[in-house]
């Protein structure tokens, strides 16, 4: 069981870890869908921490014989769903970079070919000024 003062100190770290994203959210360090895992588990935490019988009757009702132990089990659980997360966004980005890059290299050949094809414009243009000046 935890005391009323570890409540209170997990209490105003959770209210201080909410203030901080939600200011990275406003300033757009961060953004929202990758925030809301973070407070979805601030929000679960909050719960667990005002009522921590809560904790106790989930760690019976799956099973786990110590209520620590099920905190070990649900940070570990979350761990794997913000990896999980992370890698599904890294797998985009690559994605998106790799179609970017495909995008630049093409713009490049076109402006080569552009390039080349002014140069070859201004060479007849220089020709057929020379024939008229003869």
């Amino acid at each position: 069981m935890m005391t009323v003062k570890l409540q209170i100190i997990v209490g105003i770290c959770l209210f201080l870890a909410l203030t901080v994203i939600v200011y990275m959210i406003k300033k757009r360090s961060l953004d929202l869908k990758y925030a809301l895992s973070w407070l979805l588990a601030l929000v679960f935490v909050l719960v667990l921490d005002l009522f921590p019988v809560l904790l106790t009757k989930l760690s019976m009702a799956l099973g786990v014989w110590a209520p620590v132990n099920m905190i070990f089990f649900l940070g570990f659980c979350f761990s794997l769903l913000i990896i999980f997360s992370l890698t599904v966004a890294l797998s985009r980005l690559s994605n998106s970079v790799r179609t970017l890059d495909q995008m630049v290299a093409l713009n490049e050949k076109r402006l080569q070919d552009l390039e080349q094809e002014l140069k070859k414009e201004k060479e007849k243009n220089e020709e057929k000024t020379d024939h008229h000046r003869m």
